[in-house]
């Protein structure tokens, strides 16, 4: 069966630990994409990701190294996402991080494929200003 994936690639000025506390800490989370999220940043973690009573979903951490890389395969959530794994490795450059972004194994490339990419490049551009500059942006100004 032939799947779909989303791929972004984004350097952010910061330093990998705060990346990736930024990416795997549910108070820093809920600064750039869900309303409201739980989880611990270990392999085998769940994590709950709650964006509205329709959309209140979980996965489960299967990729784990402090500073390099953190990967979650959903486990629950709507049909589109169900199965499909989302990740972020970082690669520490000489004044920047380059930060790896991918969600693939979508079972489709159809409208919710392209609107969750669109989303994700919105997201991740806030979450390039909120390890640069501190900047959160409001749960309803999000894409």
């Amino acid at each position: 069966m032939e799947t779909y994936d989303i791929y972004h690639d984004l350097a952010i000025k910061a330093s990998a630990s705060q990346v990736f506390e930024r990416i795997t800490e549910p108070r820093h989370l809920e600064n750039w994409w869900p309303r409201r999220c739980s989880g611990k940043p270990e392999l085998g973690a769940i994590y709950n990701f709650y964006f509205t009573p329709e959309y209140d979903w979980v996965g489960k951490v299967i990729k784990c190294k402090p500073d390099f890389a953190f990967h979650i395969r959903m486990t629950d959530a709507d049909t589109d996402w169900e199965n499909t794994s989302f990740g972020f490795d970082i690669e520490p450059n000489v004044e920047d991080m380059n930060l790896k972004f991918f969600h693939e194994s979508w079972p489709e490339r159809n409208h919710h494929f392209r609107r969750s990419s669109f989303c994700w490049a919105m997201l991740l551009n806030g979450l390039k200003n909120y390890c640069e500059k501190g900047a959160i942006v409001s749960f309803e100004d999000r894409e």
